[in-house]
């Protein structure tokens, strides 16, 4: 397997960069337990905690990697400067004109990759000379697009392109891992999965809500990001758990990029942690998380895939 080869994975999970829940600790633990963690690197963090956050991840000697947004880096060069002094593994650069950047990653020995939400992203992250593109399907958690689900997608992209191709969206164990892999994924892009464990940055009350919530309890659309208005192009949406404060504003979203007080209440919400107005970015596989483990029994939960693809072979 390509992810093996390449990183030395013993189980083929990458962890998904989260903003806000995987920073440097989880970052080295999912490396540590045998996938390929990846810090979040948020438009609103310093590059001063890209370094700091990066070094923790960097602090047990295994590979990891970093997720940076491209409409971000435009605004915060800085960034991307951190990045390319750290030297991770692998560094995740989507949304937006990424093309620009792929170069000077690579030159450094960087594997870049990039998302993609439909066919014509993979594409454009072809001709850019990206390493490796992850599938991200509607199902998946956190920004992107809302076109097409995880497995056509990832048939569209695997026909399309003979370099790796990793899977993002609904894949919440090692049932979904395996199905991925016997289509032909490289290996499982998962974020959902990690989002309650016990060295993610994840807020109390906010794991509680997760460890409530049921696959049927996500929504996506615009509303967080016009409320937080921190840049996020409307291109890409993002799923999230929904709660009163969507529920109040969806729909009137140019409103709400300019009104103050819907502003306020989602900084207020999202400072105090409060489930009912603060986002909460979750893909369909939320259902799946019962309590708060560490990354290590997640991946070796993810590890069993092997059976599943066994009794596959069996039919």
């Amino acid at each position: 397997m390509w992810l093996k080869e390449r990183f030395g994975l013993g189980v083929p999970v990458v962890g998904a960069p989260m903003a806000n829940v995987s920073g440097g600790k989880l970052t080295a633990a999912i490396s540590a337990a045998g996938g390929l963690g990846m810090l979040g690197a948020g438009s609103a963090v310093t590059a001063d905690w890209i370094r700091t956050e990066g070094a923790v991840a960097a602090a047990g000697g295994n590979p990891y990697g970093i997720g940076l947004m491209a409409w971000s880096v435009d605004e915060r060069p800085e960034h991307l400067d951190a990045v390319l002094e750290l030297k991770p593994a692998l560094v995740s650069l989507s949304f937006g004109d990424y093309t620009p950047y792929v170069e000077a990653l690579q030159k450094e020995g960087i594997v870049v990759a990039t998302q993609a939400g439909t066919v014509a992203d993979a594409r454009q992250a072809i001709d850019a000379g990206v390493d490796v593109i992850v599938a991200r399907g509607a199902e998946a958690g956190g920004h992107g697009r809302n076109e097409v689900a995880t497995l056509p997608l990832l048939q569209a992209i695997l026909d399309l392109t003979d370099r790796p191709v990793l899977a993002a969206g609904g894949i919440s164990g090692p049932r979904g891992l395996a199905a991925v892999l016997a289509a032909g994924a490289a290996g499982g892009w998962i974020g959902t999965a990690f989002l309650t464990c016990v060295e993610a940055l994840t807020s109390e009350p906010v794991r509680r809500r997760v460890i409530e919530a049921d696959e049927t309890d996500t929504v996506y659309g615009t509303v967080f990001d016009a409320a937080s208005r921190a840049g996020w192009p409307d291109e890409f949406g993002g799923r999230a758990l929904r709660n009163d404060f969507f529920d109040s504003w969806v729909g009137r979203e140019e409103e709400l990029k300019t009104k103050d007080s819907g502003h306020a209440d989602y900084v207020e919400g999202t400072r105090a942690g409060d489930p009912t107005r603060a986002s909460i970015y979750a893909g369909q596989g939320v259902g799946a998380l019962t309590g708060q483990p560490t990354a290590a029994e997640v991946l070796e939960g993810f590890a069993s895939y092997r059976t599943y693809l066994q009794a596959a072979s069996n039919q």
